[in-house]
């Protein structure tokens, strides 16, 4: 079985360090044998978290749209920056609005819940967004996603890619091997679940 993994950065700043991550999850993923599906928050716009708006409007069409596109992946993996040692806070309200999600048609849409995830982070000095990534595991696994153990966190990012996009460290391109593989395995082995 062939996992499908959708990949996202928490940032969507031109040249961010958290895209080249994401970049550089892309082609390992799809070198160890999933299928990939790059996306950019960009594509999914959506207003401050606000119960208000939901309760005027209800929750976002964008939402419902990455929702979806979540709920047909077998796994996803985020790259994010760091923003004062939390989380960047146009991936906390995407996460945010995408647990409100409950219902899509008379169907059940909880895009989260038990849906493998993969972590990774980047940040110009030394603690390469880990600080960030501890608040964004926390956050995840409250909305019942399953969070793997294996994580790659980019240091020194400004230095850290070659001309192709690679990782110019071979620590931080094991990490990434291993965050990769562990997430392809949680997949099939929950793919297998479900659709037993």
């Amino acid at each position: 079985m062939t996992p499908k993994i959708l990949v996202f950065a928490g940032s969507i700043r031109t040249g961010a360090y958290s895209g080249q991550t994401a970049d550089a999850a892309v082609k390992e993923l799809a070198q160890q044998g999933a299928e990939v599906t790059r996306i950019s928050l960009a594509d999914y716009p959506l207003p401050i978290m606000d119960q208000d708006l939901e309760k005027e409007k209800g929750v976002p069409e964008n939402a419902y749209k990455l929702g979806r596109l979540i709920d047909a992946h077998d796994g996803v993996l985020i790259a994010s920056p760091e923003y004062n040692a939390s989380i960047p806070p146009l991936l906390k309200n995407t996460v945010d609005w995408l647990s409100r999600l409950s219902k899509d048609n008379g169907k059940t849409l909880r895009p989260w819940a038990g849906k493998p995830i993969g972590l990774c982070s980047s940040s110009d000095g030394n603690f390469a967004g880990i600080r960030g990534l501890y608040h964004l595991r926390a956050v995840l696994m409250n909305c019942k996603a399953d969070i793997i153990t294996q994580q790659c966190s980019v240091a020194r990012a400004q230095d850290a890619f070659d001309e192709k996009g690679g990782f110019r460290d071979d620590r931080t391109r094991g990490m990434m091997e291993a965050v990769c593989n562990s997430l392809i395995e949680r997949a099939r082995l929950t793919s297998t679940r479900v659709g037993a």
